[in-house]
């Protein structure tokens, strides 16, 4: 949600409590969004929960989302 990528190892916070990690993050060029994967406690992997992600010296509002990042056009 915020800017800023997230990178791995970054801590995930939910009311300041740390509730995992990122696994990997990066900037997407198709989605034109920063996008990463998170280890997190399941009782915060509900989609839409507002979460938090510690970048350096700042805190980055992230949403947890359906994995699937784009529906594509194509069959296999």
């Amino acid at each position: 949600v915020d800017k800023g990528v997230p990178r791995h190892g970054y801590e995930v916070l939910s009311e300041g409590e740390n509730i995992g990690f990122v696994t990997t993050g990066y900037y997407s060029p198709s989605l034109k969004k920063n996008i990463g994967l998170a280890l997190v406690d399941s009782e915060y992997g509900d989609i839409g929960t507002t979460l938090f992600i510690k970048v350096r010296k700042r805190i980055l509002e992230a949403r947890v989302i359906n994995k699937k990042f784009y529906n594509k056009k194509y069959k296999k």
